[in-house]
């Protein structure tokens, strides 16, 4: 394809109207695979269903091979766009009866909303760049919660076997008191027996729910912080080029106006004068000849 047809081509791909429709088909798909969980609605409108699956389908077929002809290895080298087409490739595979749990990854096409949605895709990219520091921090979680539960096990074994029976059940236990849900029940049954277990199970609050979790939202933020900035300096700096181009044309506009105004003017009387008397190169020459 010619380079002028693939940039105009390119400008329609990315423009704003062709995103929120691409929005739309997303978000039609998404309500249609809703309706069709009825049992009702899947039996009495099937073919409808159908017809409404292959067209979003064919559409996001057409989506994806204009992106790739515009934007050509440009496409391959996003992952963004590997996201998109992986989604799509894998709903074009034909549902048979070895392959009927890939019916179920029709559901995915929904995801593409991440991808399409600027704004999600910030959000999902600072999570990918927060991995780093959330892997320490879920370590740290996780070792607070093996720790409490060993030692739970050791002390309520005998006080609350229900909670405390075994390794396992005392860390299913001490997972559920992580959260916060339901836990002064727990605690009030081992208090029952052991009057002292509120000084356990307040300094596992405190420790994981107030301080490790927070410490997970914390590298949370900062990275989204960081993905903003990182969003704003693009921005900022393709304001900045734009706004220097604007001025280099306009600075250039100005100068060849000057010129063509330059070459406009008559000359000066002053310089005619000056240029008539100034002997020419022949008179200088024969002045030299005569004795």
């Amino acid at each position: 394809m010619p380079v002028f047809h693939r940039e105009r081509l390119r400008v329609f791909v990315d423009a704003p109207v062709f995103q929120r429709a691409v929005i739309a088909v997303i978000a039609l798909n998404g309500i249609a695979l809703g309706l069709e969980t009825s049992p009702e609605l899947a039996e009495r409108h099937a073919t409808a269903f159908l017809v409404i699956d292959r067209v979003i389908l064919a559409v996001f077929v057409v989506e994806i091979l204009l992106r790739i002809v515009a934007h050509g290895k440009a496409f391959f080298r996003d992952p963004w766009s590997w996201f998109d087409l992986i989604i799509v490739g894998v709903a074009l595979v034909p549902a048979s009866e070895s392959l009927s749990i890939l019916r179920l990854f029709r559901f995915l096409r929904v995801l593409r909303l991440i991808s399409v949605v600027p704004g999600m895709r910030r959000v999902v990219s600072a999570l990918f760049a927060a991995i780093p520091g959330l892997a320490s921090a879920v370590v740290l979680l996780l070792l607070s919660l093996y720790m409490a539960s060993v030692i739970g096990e050791q002390l309520f074994r005998e006080a609350a076997p229900q909670y405390f029976g075994d390794l396992g059940q005392s860390l299913f236990t001490m997972f559920t008191v992580l959260t916060v849900e339901n836990w002064p029940q727990v605690a009030e049954d081992v208090m029952a027996k052991e009057p002292l277990a509120w000084i356990f199970f307040a300094t596992f609050i405190v420790i994981t729910a107030f301080f490790v979790l927070n410490l997970l939202i914390g590298v949370i933020v900062s990275a989204m912080e960081a993905e903003v900035n990182a969003q704003r300096w693009k921005d900022d700096q393709a304001l900045e080029l734009e706004q220097h181009t604007a001025v280099m044309n306009e600075i250039r506009a100005l100068s060849e106006k000057v010129d063509r105004l330059a070459a406009g003017l008559p000359v000066p009387v002053d310089a005619r004068r000056a240029g008539s008397d100034t002997p020419s190169e022949g008179d200088r020459c024969s002045c030299r000849r005569d004795p």
